[in-house]
């Protein structure tokens, strides 16, 4: 079970295993909008999932 804490929008409890890209997938986010951060450290989405506690920053673009 991982919680992940969306900055800014909800808190999920997932059961989810495999990759952080795929716990965004879970989430409804592209890995293009957000990134996992783990004790405050951005993660990149092809690593294994080895949290029990994450955060979610979408990323934000502008012009």
């Amino acid at each position: 079970m991982v919680t992940v804490d969306i900055v800014g929008g909800d808190t999920h409890e997932l059961a989810v295993e495999g990759t952080y890209g795929d716990l965004l997938d879970e989430v409804g986010l592209s890995r293009h909008e957000a990134t996992v951060l783990r004790d405050g450290q951005p993660v990149p989405a092809d690593a294994e999932i080895d949290a029990e506690s994450v955060r979610v920053l979408r990323l934000i673009k502008g012009g």
